[in-house]
């Protein structure tokens, strides 16, 4: 059976990057839809419909598996959004100084020949220390992380901001977490060791 074409539906270049971690080919493309939250919904329903959403809304392909993945972080039930300028991101991590703060990841795996959907919300816990308004400030000039929620990047500098890091899988933060897609794909059939 000649393999699948599997479809990224993200435009993210670090959800791509890790991806590519799993040396399949992949396709990339653009979900366009509505991310805003309904009413009363939580963080893990909101990421997991987005997901969903997202792998449904890319549908100019016959015969494909699409992923679909969305995340959120959050600090005292409240969903932090993409700091923009630098004020904005000393705000965010003045408060996160001394707490945790968790991102809810979540992932959808469709496939578009039969309709069948697999999806799952995965936490991942960062434990700030705590900072100082100089760490904070050398910190953004330096990496200038204004497009990241959270405004930090875990995978460059931001580590520095951590005194611990809780979840089954690092990619996580990043927003994809790989062992669950992995688990996901061979749901769907596709092995990714056998593709190799």
């Amino acid at each position: 059976m000649a393999s699948r074409t599997i479809v990224l539906g993200s435009t993210s270049p670090f959800r791509k990057s890790i991806l590519e971690k799993l040396n399949i080919s992949f396709e990339c493309a653009s979900p366009n839809i509505d991310e805003s939250a309904l009413p009363n919904e939580s963080p893990q329903a909101l990421v997991e419909r987005l997901a969903v959403e997202k792998s449904r809304a890319i549908n100019n392909y016959n015969d494909a598996i699409i992923i679909g993945s969305d995340q959120v972080a959050v600090h005292n039930n409240e969903i932090l959004g993409k700091p923009h300028n630098f004020e904005n991101a000393f705000k965010q991590l003045s408060k996160f100084s001394g707490n945790a703060v968790t991102f809810y990841t979540g992932l959808a795996v469709i496939d578009n020949r039969t309709n069948v959907v697999h999806s799952l919300v995965e936490p991942f816990t960062v434990h700030f220390n705590e900072l100082t308004k100089d760490e904070i400030s050398a910190y953004l000039h330096t990496e200038q992380p204004y497009n990241c929620a959270g405004s930090f990047k875990s995978e460059a500098l931001g580590i520095c901001l951590f005194n611990k890091l809780d979840g089954d899988d690092p990619n996580t933060l990043i927003g994809l977490p790989l062992i669950k897609l992995v688990s996901l794909l061979k749901k769907h059939g596709f092995d990714v060791l056998q593709e190799q």
